[in-house]
């Protein structure tokens, strides 16, 4: 499913923090509507863990792809660091709101950030994510990442790796799949555990 000789063969942008973006790392073309059509049904904003929502078949391969050791071999050896061992989490957004898009750097408690695209037409300017040279200026960016289908980002969480995109309201799906420091998974899984419930109550 995942064109991985791609993906490997990505280069790091590491002027301001460690980088590598891919603008569609899906070996078939043809399997993008049905990406598409098995992405969770997701109306409101916020990131939702993959297992507090509904999915098609497709999905389930792909976050296997992801999750899996091939994936995490080419992470390791493009950021060098070891991530053998270390939990991973995986998270959907399906819906932006205007208050999303803020300038920010990861939490420490994260090794390193995979985010994925799924959105099967793109034909806004805003809602772009940019990788940034500095914390309180979204035009002054390294790198503009399309929202299309397949275009995933990947960085090393550092104190500087600012991002952020311009405010935008409206279905953009993505996947977020983190790395953490296994003392911070009971942690990470309880806040978002909560924070789903919440979304659900609203």
């Amino acid at each position: 499913m995942l064109n991985f000789e791609l993906i490997k063969d990505a280069e790091v942008n590491a002027d301001y923090f460690p980088f590598f973006a891919v603008e569609d790392i899906f070996l078939n073309k043809e399997d993008h509507p049905k990406i598409a059509s098995d992405f969770p049904n997701i109306k409101k904003g916020g990131s939702f863990p993959s297992d507090s929502v509904t999915y098609g078949d497709s999905i389930r391969s792909l976050l296997r792809s992801l999750e899996g050791d091939q994936m995490r071999i080419i992470l390791e050896e493009k950021f060098k660091v070891d991530l053998k061992d270390k939990p991973v989490v995986t998270t959907f957004r399906g819906y932006s709101r205007m208050k999303d898009g803020k300038i920010h750097s990861d939490s420490e408690t994260k090794i390193i950030t995979v985010l994925l695209y799924l959105n099967e037409k793109w034909d806004q300017t805003n809602g772009l994510l940019r990788m940034l040279k500095e914390k309180d200026n979204l035009d002054s960016y390294i790198k503009e990442i399309p929202a299309t289908m397949g275009s995933m980002i990947a960085f090393e969480v550092t104190n500087n790796c600012w991002h952020g995109f311009v405010p935008f309201e409206g279905r953009r799906c993505s996947i977020q799949l983190n790395y953490l420091y296994k003392e911070a998974l009971s942690q990470h899984k309880i806040r978002h555990k909560l924070s789903s419930f919440f979304k659900k109550l609203s």
